[in-house]
């Protein structure tokens, strides 16, 4: 055991830096000798005076803290007097499963919303430590620091109430209606909150960036319900002493969410920058005011790419992200203190790349990587899986414009800008072809839909073993689709299984991943991939891309994985995987697709999959004898399986072809048409409807995989030699 760790250790060091390694080092020693017990002390909330956290003692009574907090309270992103002029426009919103005072009546009745979707009773005020998909419980008398991450089960699941987001359906709820049974809500379950989780004691204080997202919702709600006859004095004082305690918590961490290169920082600095800009009175605020600003403009430039690739390679990570951004610039703005235009470049390329992946017809994306159901600002009716609000919000805060027509995602506009924001020039962009080469994301685009990959050489630790997946789109469909990620931490098979790489559209060799899993979220060691061609014809009429990667270097006999994709005309796609070493192996290539009723897979004829736009076919041929298997939500484990939503599994269909041999070449084809595809030597023929193709493939060592395409249209016949 201590061999393995040290050499876990050399590995890390090497790709995540020593400086890492010593860090989590000394954290974990610290953790062990109860020094981060004495940094951040388990204590009663009776004892800490207003005396210990506000800068005037005068404020410290409740009538003079809320008065002074009234007449004297920062800009935020509305204003209470807005709340009747508010209400119009918010009427032309509603409707819907996550219409807000719908949502705000199933919290009356102990019905929470758990990751944006699964609604589960509860009870009201709910159990704060437990989870009841299983009804494992986490201790309450415990220290932070002494929790285990993953001894009672997922984690997330007791922190997603914790986070308080059901507070902005709330107050959305409130400002629709006028309710003041909403506002009574809000205080009655902040109230029970706090009388369950006393300051640094249980797993809701574990986590900086869970604390982060629980002042935001609890900022939101003290000015969205600031004029509610529930909203007295004692109740406003109480709410400013639980923030100002949750910045020192924040504050003395800070460090460890740094050091995870990721989100966690980001979230930490926009917690601090919130609570200096809008609570002045409190005796840190400017120290934490300074250091947030501090630390989202160095995150910024260092976790979001040139090219608007975000560090964790997970487009829900990257929507944290921006949804992070997009509090922390808008109050800057509000307050004089706007962060840099550097910054604001960076983030709005940031927003650029995810409009750049989105299904404009449905709001949806891609759904890779690692996907653990947070959105910390649900300020629309839009379904979780729909990017659109965050997509036009950061244009808006960006550019003064819009990019999408106007809309429900509309609304997280007015919530953020103010109605002025509703009237930003409408200026749509095309959508054109991807090419993030620093975060090796790509997108070919047809006149239906769009083909997404990705090709990477990590700079930052990966999420999962999924190099050259492929997603494709027809007719706002996600044909072949990414599993996402049903947990974190939960028993096998379906412990955060879907991060491996048999369950992504991609090949396994000898059924081992690109990269071994090491640790929860650690993967090693980090494969390589590059592009190697991305090229069109000279009419456009087809586009070819090509990469490889050498996460199968690593075996006794190294084959590297090289990927071709041709965009054919009439909505033809062909994937190319090429394998190849000096002994046999064992290969496998996955396709997960939509689970739609379908017909087949017939070895010639291939799999019809009858979506809701028209019939859909997919046919996989090789140079070698393959075995084909359709697996439909396997009772075994996770293959045929989905899970668009944290928690949540849904029936996919599993499509693999596998063979053994030194050498392959697998061919999927992908059209809305009947297809045919055969093998003469070293060319290929392809039919799909009405359209014809003839492909001469490259030996196997050269590059480009494939040297011409010989196709058919209406004009006659074009050659096309890849060059």
């Amino acid at each position: 055991m201590i061999w393995r760790q040290a050499r876990l250790a050399i590995e890390a060091g090497r790709y995540l830096g020593w400086r890492w390694v010593f860090f989590r080092g000394r954290y974990a020693l610290q953790q062990r000798l109860g020094l981060l017990e004495r940094k951040t002390p388990a204590r009663p909330w009776e004892a800490i005076p207003p005396s210990s956290w506000l800068r005037d003692p005068s404020l410290a009574t409740a009538e003079a803290f809320a008065r002074d907090w009234r007449e004297h309270a920062p800009p935020f992103f509305f204003h209470p007097q807005q709340r009747m002029a508010y209400r119009s426009r918010l009427a032309a919103w509603s409707g819907g499963p996550h219409d807000p005072v719908t949502l705000a009546e199933n919290i009356a009745r102990g019905h929470f919303l758990y990751f944006s979707h699964t609604l589960q009773k509860v009870g009201f005020p709910p159990d704060w430590h437990k989870n009841p998909w299983t009804g494992q419980r986490f201790p309450t008398e415990r220290h932070w620091s002494r929790v285990s991450d993953f001894g009672h089960g997922d984690i997330k699941v007791v922190w997603e109430l914790s986070r308080f987001g059901f507070v902005y359906p709330l107050v959305r709820a409130y400002w629709r209606t006028g309710d003041e049974r909403y506002p009574e809500l809000f205080w009655r379950l902040v109230e029970d909150w706090r009388a369950q989780n006393p300051p640094n004691l249980g797993p809701n204080w574990k986590c900086g960036q869970e604390t982060t997202f629980r002042v935001m919702a609890w900022i939101f709600g003290l000015y969205g319900f600031a004029d509610a006859a529930s909203t007295t004095p004692e109740r406003v004082l109480m709410l400013a002493q639980m923030l100002a305690v949750s910045g020192e918590r924040i504050a003395a961490n800070l460090d460890y969410a740094l050091s995870q290169q990721n989100n966690h920082g980001v979230s930490e600095g926009v917690g601090l920058w919130t609570l200096g800009l809008l609570f002045p009175q409190f005796r840190q605020a400017a120290a934490w005011r300074k250091r947030g600003r501090g630390v989202l403009e160095r995150l910024g430039q260092e976790l979001i790419y040139e090219d608007g690739s975000f560090v964790q390679h997970s487009v829900n990570y990257h929507r944290l992200m921006l949804h992070d951004y997009l509090w922390a610039m808008r109050l800057g703005q509000l307050h004089g203190r706007p962060l840099s235009s550097a910054l604001s470049r960076r983030v709005a390329q940031a927003g650029r790349w995810l409009y750049a992946l989105l299904d404009a017809s449905t709001g949806q994306v891609p759904l890779y990587g690692q996907n653990d159901g947070a959105l910390i600002l649900p300020l629309s009716n839009s379904d979780y899986l729909d990017f659109r609000p965050v997509v036009q919000a950061v244009y808006v805060l960006t550019s003064g414009r819009r990019v999408l027509a106007e809309g429900p995602w509309d609304e997280a506009l007015l919530w953020l800008f103010g109605p002025e924001a509703l009237q930003a020039p409408l200026q749509p962009e095309t959508q054109g072809n991807l090419q993030a080469r620093i975060g090796g994301y790509h997108t070919l685009r047809s006149a239906q839909g769009f083909l997404f990959t990705r090709c990477a050489t990590f700079r930052h630790r990966p999420g999962q073993a999924d190099m050259l997946h492929v997603d494709l789109w027809w007719q706002g469909q996600n044909i072949a689709l990414d599993a996402g990620t049903y947990s974190y931490n939960a028993p096998p098979p379906w412990h955060n299984a879907l991060a491996r790489t048999r369950y992504h559209n991609t090949v396994t060799v000898d059924e081992r991943d690109q990269m071994e899993r090491v640790g929860p979220f650690l993967w090693l060691p980090w494969l390589r991939a590059q592009v190697r061609k991305e090229v069109s014809s000279p009419r456009g009429e087809i586009q070819y891309w090509e990469g490889d990667h050498d996460g199968y270097h690593r075996l006794q006999h190294p084959t590297t994985h090289r990927r071709a994709i041709v965009q054919l005309p009439g909505e033809g796609w062909l994937v190319i995987d090429d394998l190849g070493s000096q002994a046999a192996h064992v290969y496998r290539l996955h396709w997960l697709l939509a689970d739609y009723p379908f017909h087949g897979p017939h070895p010639q004829q291939g799999l019809r999959l009858d979506t809701p736009k028209g019939p859909y076919w997919v046919l996989i041929q090789a140079d070698q004898p393959v075995e084909l298997a359709l697996t439909r939500a396997s009772s075994e484990g996770p293959e045929g399986w989905r899970a668009p939503y944290y928690q949540t599994r849904r029936p996919a269909l599993a499509l693999s072809a596998v063979a053994q041999h030194t050498s392959v070449r697998f061919l999927t084809l992908f059209a809305p048409a009947p297809l045919r595809m055969h093998r003469e030597g070293e060319a290929w023929h392809l039919r799909w409807g009405a359209h014809e193709a003839h492909l001469l493939l490259a030996s196997q060592s050269a590059s480009p995989l494939v040297r011409s395409v010989q196709w058919t249209h209406p004009d006659g016949s074009d050659l096309w030699e890849i060059p």
